[in-house]
């Protein structure tokens, strides 16, 4: 369904039991971050928040604009969002769609059956109206961002943040609209910076301005109706633009309106603020940065362009739409599992077809961790699906690729484990490549490349095995005492998992030397009673608990680069007489230049500060929220090195 404008859907959440509203006065600073982080995991997404009294004049506490945080927070809002039962429903829409269009037509008859589908496609493409919208009802007369209540989201962020910034860009060349959503970090009335990833479609549109001398005409909107946020992240194929898929998702087209000082530029009539201005390529760079980042690790400072606003407008009564990322889960994972169920049905009709079904846990952050169940009938076709998936739009950024058969349901987790351990000889069967990574990726030795792991957990055909690899576990079980009596290193080991019949350890070690985990590993391999049952042993920081599987996870695939991290034990197996044991060690710890000869600043992880949790909790009673939540980050404290955002070395 279509929303005619953000409040519309506001209305829609509060008549479904999902918005809280908060009367009291809440900062922008710190504080309403604080509170959405407690909320969102507080259990299925907790409620979406309207601050209504955002002060943005801290003397007088004026009540300001109110703020929408946790919108699409949980699975159900986010279906409200898209205007779906199911976000499965989207994806059936799209490949009956695809199916439709590519079908033969012998006919005639034939033809004539697909006109209908074709003019209802047409009514979904976004239209330009004549004169102003609803998003230009208020000119501020001098445009000033220090009036919108724009949030400081964690206590080492360079400073205010807008961060559901729906942005709007053109080719010099040929006109085609990019609409994106990159944070913006605000440096003054009239000041942001412009956080463009080289490999995104804004940062080629600027790339060509430069190229041409000219200044680049960009335009902002915020609210408006949600469906725009989401387009505005989905991973759309460049020249697609964002409100077809826009008018596709809500059954209606987009309406636009020509902004008032850059009028080369269209906004959603229905958007409720909207920021006009320009990138000069001529500029000096601006330093942007810190920002706590989606990876629950902060995103370090760096140059960025620089955007000057020359227009602000917004309508009567509009409402700032904003959100937190960090350390998950948070509300971008819907954001996140909406791409995941909708463009399963492209990925399927276009590269993969024997693709079934994709998951993208929420400890993997999107791109670390990729989950494909395929229907294999040849040997190799594992690896196939693996090249496939790896040159497929924004897929290239995925570190960790897991295959599973049709005999898995990677729903379940446990079971998936399970399936893919069984069919699996980690000294064949996992692989290794490099190539482009997200530059959010702070595990890469160069930022923007670095490695990538493949785990082809399908059931094997005759050519694809190897009869010296051992595939019957050893009798003996495993005793912790065996690793913490020998190895003084080792903080703590899960070795849970191998009685779930899932071969894998997790092991907490603290470093001291150079080629450390690697020499651990080939001790542990070597000597350790029963540790012939194992096949692969993740190593994670000693601040780290291991047996809390969703923070050690997270923590892993965060640190790990697979090409450089991985350490292969091989040897006889004891247990089996002409056989080999094989065992796959991947060192997920920190990085530091004194042990591992690593360059890069290392980035902490993002907890709030003591002061604002201390704040937030003395008003809990005022919010009117419910019952008392303590904060999220009190469980991260001691796994900080220092209190900046960079890591400081104890």
């Amino acid at each position: 369904m279509a929303y005619k404008n953000q409040q519309e859907f506001i209305d829609a959440l509060e008549r479904a039991g999902e918005l809280l509203r908060i009367t009291a006065y809440v900062d922008p600073k710190l504080e309403m971050a604080e509170i959405t982080d407690r909320v969102s995991k507080s259990g299925n997404g907790g409620k979406a928040l309207l601050f209504e009294n955002t002060g943005y004049d801290p003397a007088s506490r004026q009540a300001g604009f109110p703020v929408l945080m946790n919108a699409y927070g949980s699975e159900k809002r986010m279906c409200m969002a898209l205007g779906v039962n199911r976000l499965d429903d989207i994806a059936g829409e799209i490949e009956s769609l695809f199916k439709l269009l590519t079908k033969p037509k012998e006919s005639i008859l034939d033809k004539l059956n697909l006109l209908p589908k074709l003019s209802q496609f047409a009514s979904w493409m976004p239209k330009v109206k004549s004169g102003r919208g609803a998003c230009q009802e208020v000119v501020m007369q001098n445009p000033d961002l220090g009036k919108l209540p724009v949030i400081t989201c964690w206590p080492k962020d360079g400073g205010p943040f807008i961060t559901l910034p729906v942005i709007h860009t053109k080719d010099l060349q040929t006109g085609i609209r990019n609409v994106g959503m990159y944070r913006m970090q605000v440096f003054g009335p009239t000041l942001t910076g412009m956080h463009w990833h080289k490999h995104k479609v804004s940062a080629k549109h600027y790339n060509g301005y430069k190229q041409a001398g000219k200044r680049m005409p960009v335009a902002v909107a915020l609210g408006g109706d949600p469906v725009y946020a989401y387009s505005a992240t989905a991973p759309l194929p460049e020249n697609v633009d964002e409100y077809m898929l826009a008018g596709f998702l809500r059954k209606k087209k987009v309406e636009l309106v020509k902004c008032l000082t850059q009028p080369e530029l269209e906004v959603p009539a229905d958007a409720d603020f909207i920021i006009e201005g320009y990138v000069d390529p001529s500029d000096e760079l601006i330093w942007e940065g810190p920002f706590g980042d989606h990876t629950g690790y902060y995103s370090l400072p760096d140059w960025y362009p620089r955007f000057h606003v020359t227009c602000i407008t917004h309508k009567k009564n509009p409402v700032y739409p904003a959100t937190i990322v960090g350390i998950p889960p948070q509300e971008d994972a819907w954001l996140g599992k909406a791409t995941e169920r909708i463009f399963l049905a492209p990925i399927k009709m276009t590269m993969v077809p024997e693709i079934i079904d994709m998951e993208m846990p929420v400890e993997g952050v999107f791109h670390n961790l990729v989950i494909a169940k395929i229907k294999k009938e040849f040997a190799g076709q594992g690896q196939k699906v693996m090249y496939a998936m790896w040159g497929a739009g924004q897929m290239m950024f995925n570190k960790i690729l897991v295959i599973a058969d049709e005999l898995a349901n990677i729903q379940d987790y446990k079971g998936l484990a399970q399936q893919v351990y069984k069919n699996l000889d980690v000294s064949r069967d996992v692989f290794f490549a490099t190539g482009p990574m997200d530059v959010l990726d702070h595990s890469c030795s160069k930022m923007g490349f670095g490695g990538k792991m493949c785990i082809d957990g399908t059931r094997k055909f005759e050519e694809e095995t190897d009869k010296q690899y051992q595939l019957q576990p050893a009798a003996q079980k495993l005793q912790q005492k065996n690793f913490l009596d020998h190895f003084p290193e080792i903080a703590g080991v899960n070795i849970d998992l191998p009685e779930l019949d899932i071969p894998c350890l997790i092991i907490a070690v603290k470093k001291n030397k150079t080629g450390h985990v690697r020499e651990l590993h080939r001790q542990i391999c070597s000597t350790v009673p029963g540790i012939e049952n194992i096949k692969m042993i993740l190593y994670v920081e000693y601040s780290v608990d291991p047996g809390n599987l969703p923070v050690a996870l997270w923590r892993f695939f965060n640190n790990l680069d697979p090409k450089r991290d991985n350490i292969l034990f091989e040897q006889a197996a004891a247990a089996e007489p002409g056989k080999i044991f094989a065992c796959l060690g991947l060192d997920g710890t920190r990085k530091t230049k004194e042990w591992d000869g690593f360059d890069r600043d290392w980035p902490n992880i993002i907890v709030a500060d003591d002061a604002t949790i201390a704040a937030v909790d003395k008003k809990w009673e005022t919010l009117g929220i419910g019952p008392f939540l303590s904060s999220p980050s009190l469980q991260y404290k001691s796994q900080m090195y220092g209190n900046e955002a960079v890591v400081e070395d104890l």
